[in-house]
């Protein structure tokens, strides 16, 4: 029952941690690309993936390897997710800038395929936020294995958790609900503000004890 219970919660607990506010912010600048619903659900599916790789990467090296990562290390990876998080609006800034500036082009060309933008924010995400994790799974399990199952567990619950908030954050994005393109260039405008001012705060909350 001891190991039961922390499994059991695994996935609850990924689920929500889908919907802490630097993973809503990187998404929603994500998914300002998307005229697609389907799109931007399939961003959230990746930034998961790459989300759960980060964490199982590192839980193999310090509940299988044994190897520890000091606690200040872990810092460091949350300020690259403050630099991310400007990084990710001021992208988004320029590409809305350029697509007013050569409007005619830039529309057809507007929304990439690919998904390596949300998985790789997701990798980065993954990072910052394994240390916290595997520490508490390490106090509450009992062998390593166990540890690893919690962790696979937990990664699916956070591709569940950012499907649905990919989803959601996509439509007032969409043109078909703004409906008006002003509106919509607003709301992205917002979304990368917000973006690169807690990018900043993250940064400094990290680097200034450092």
């Amino acid at each position: 029952m001891h190991t039961i219970l922390p499994l059991f919660f695994a996935g609850i607990v990924g689920f929500t941690h889908a919907f802490e506010i630097d993973h809503l912010l990187a998404v929603s600048s994500i998914v300002t690309r998307r005229n697609s619903f389907v799109k931007a659900m399939k961003d959230g599916i990746f930034w998961g993936l790459g989300h759960t790789s980060t964490i199982l990467a590192v839980g193999m090296v310090m509940l299988v390897a044994r190897y520890i990562i000091a606690e200040h290390t872990f810092q460091y990876f949350e300020a690259g997710v403050g630099v991310m998080l400007v990084l990710l609006g001021a992208q988004r800034i320029w590409k809305t800038w350029q697509h007013e500036q050569h409007h005619a082009h830039a529309h057809a060309h507007a929304e990439p395929h690919g998904h390596k933008l949300a998985y790789g924010v997701g990798l980065v995400h993954g990072l910052a936020g394994s240390g916290t994790l595997i520490l508490l799974v390490m106090s509450q399990l009992h062998t390593a294995w166990e540890g690893i199952t919690y962790l696979l567990i937990f990664g699916v619950g956070s591709i569940a958790g950012m499907l649905l908030a990919s989803g959601l954050f996509s439509l007032p994005f969409s043109m078909k609900v703004a409906g008006k393109p002003r509106l919509q260039k607003g709301l992205v405008l917002l979304s990368s503000l917000l973006c690169i001012g807690f990018g900043c705060k993250v940064i400094f909350e990290n680097l200034s004890h450092v």
